[in-house]
């Protein structure tokens, strides 16, 4: 975790928004912004830009998860919240809508630092394993492109699969661009003609 966080804390009660300011302060140097209304929130989130939005109520709504859904996706930023008691189904629904870390029995002091490592290092886990799938996805869909342009070569000029590879990345060398990108152009000029 960094030295300085941007924390945004979710907190309708203003003695309690205070209580984990200090809780916040005695964790280190952070810059703390507190919204106290639900209304709004994802903009309000959004607005301030945070590090990491803390949330302490006694059982959010299945509208605040919606709030939430909206303020974590465009930015992707960590999320943890604090209920008072567990409602059957919302820490389900809570991860679905992007929360990193869900705690029942609210927000004490004591577990406040190691909660937010925990919620930052497993959003970064999951921001690098979506980054790895979203890779793995685009390197298939070119093999396929690449697969159907050796295709279209192998038919149209009677060569071998590993002529017609050799013909692509020559093409590509030459025009100073991906293997992918020469296939693509392949495939879409045959599609036109065919």
């Amino acid at each position: 975790m960094k030295d300085r966080l941007t924390i945004v804390v979710v907190e309708k009660d203003r003695e309690r928004a205070l209580l984990i300011m200090e809780s916040l302060r005695a964790a280190g140097d952070h810059d703390i912004q507190v919204i106290g209304s639900e209304s709004g929130l994802s903009r309000a989130i959004s607005a301030r830009n945070p590090d990491i939005v803390l949330v302490d109520m006694s059982s959010p709504s299945r509208d605040m998860l919606e709030e939430l859904t909206l303020a974590s996706a465009p930015m992707d930023r960590p999320v943890a919240i604090f209920v008072d008691k567990d409602d059957e189904g919302l820490a389900g629904a809570a991860i679905e809508a992007g929360v990193s870390a869900y705690v029942v029995d609210g927000l004490r002091p004591a577990r406040l630092r190691p909660i937010m490592e925990a919620a930052i290092a497993r959003f970064h886990m999951f921001t690098q394993m979506r980054k790895e799938l979203a890779a793995t996805k685009q390197a298939l869909e070119e093999r396929k492109i690449i697969d159907r342009a050796k295709g279209l070569l192998m038919k149209a000029r009677g060569l071998d699969e590993e002529k017609a590879y050799a013909l692509l990345r020559r093409t590509a060398m030459d025009q100073g661009k991906r293997v992918a990108e020469v296939a693509e152009a392949l495939v879409t000029a045959a599609g036109l003609l065919g």
